[in-house]
C-alpha cells in the first residue's frame, strides 16, 4: 500500500508540475503532496507552504475584486 501511494503521489505530483501552464493542475501537485505527506515529512513541509501561499494569494485575489467593485 504504501509503494502504491508514494508511486502514485509522485505521478500526480510530476504531472502537475509538468502540466503547470494548464489551469487546474495546482490540483494535481495538491494531491500528490497530500498523498506523500503520509509517507514523506519534507512532503508534509511543501504541502503546509503550498497551502499557506495559496490562502494568502486568494484573500488578495478577494480583496482586489471587492476594490473594483466598490469603484
Amino acid at each position: 500500500m504504501r509503494a502504491l501511494r508514494l508511486t502514485l503521489g509522485a505521478l500526480l505530483f510530476a504531472g502537475g508540475i509538468i502540466l503547470t501552464l494548464l489551469p487546474g493542475s495546482i490540483l494535481l501537485v495538491i494531491g500528490g503532496l497530500v498523498l506523500l505527506s503520509y509517507d514523506w515529512p519534507k512532503a508534509r513541509g511543501w504541502l503546509k507552504y503550498s497551502q499557506k501561499t495559496m490562502t494568502v494569494s486568494a484573500r488578495k485575489v478577494d480583496r482586489f475584486l471587492l476594490m473594483r467593485k466598490l469603484r
